[in-house]
């Protein structure tokens, strides 16, 4: 059996921490991995912004219960799922993802948690393990199963690495650049495709 180990923000729905920076006109909190690759660097500077500015995990959920999946997400999930089984790993949290979850009819989501007070105020993270992403490609290979992985940033390249077969979905130039070994498609059809040429079963589109 093969998995599909997808990434979540920038592959099937927006980036959450954009959206609510341009929401709160917060640019600090327009960063994503694509910019800062060290997840605790950039988690550290985001809990400072939310600090400063007196924000919590309310104002994110309500930012958050106003977005979709990006337009054609939900159908290349059906379309996964008819072939592969497919693996949510992402870099964002349960607190976050649960109404993006249900739009794309809960694939499997392997994250993080946060650590919230009573006020609503969010106070830490944890990390699921660290190298979260990689680790999971190797706990699915320690099981027989060959991964196929798709992102979108460098906090998905070390996935890319470990899997049987790596792609680039919709990343920026610089992580095209940097890790030209990989294929970089930007559109669900050239995805498909990916996944088919990767596949080791001879499937139909």
């Amino acid at each position: 059996m093969e998995l599909a180990c997808l990434d979540l923000e920038g592959v099937l729905i927006p980036e959450i921490w954009i959206k609510f920076a341009e929401k709160t006109g917060i640019d600090a909190l327009k960063a994503t991995t694509r910019d800062i690759p060290d997840y605790d660097e950039l988690m550290t500077m985001r809990l400072q912004e939310l600090a400063r500015h007196r924000l919590g995990l309310n104002e994110i959920q309500a930012v958050i219960a106003g977005l979709q999946p990006l337009e054609g997400a939900k159908d290349f999930i059906d379309w996964l799922r008819e072939r592969f089984q497919v693996v949510i790993l992402s870099d964002t949290f349960y607190e976050f993802a649960g109404p993006l979850m249900r739009q794309l009819g809960y694939p499997t989501l392997l994250c993080h948690r946060l650590t919230v007070d009573s006020s609503g105020e969010v106070t830490d993270y944890t990390i699921r393990q660290a190298n979260p992403k990689r680790q999971a490609i190797v706990a699915f290979k320690s099981l027989y199963y060959r991964t196929i992985a798709a992102g979108d940033s460098y906090n998905d390249t070390t996935m890319l690495a470990e899997a049987d077969a790596g792609i680039l979905f919709r990343a920026p130039q610089n992580v095209i650049d940097e890790f030209p070994q990989y294929p970089a498609v930007n559109t669900y059809e050239e995805l498909q495709a990916q996944f088919i040429a990767a596949s080791s079963r001879n499937l139909e589109p």
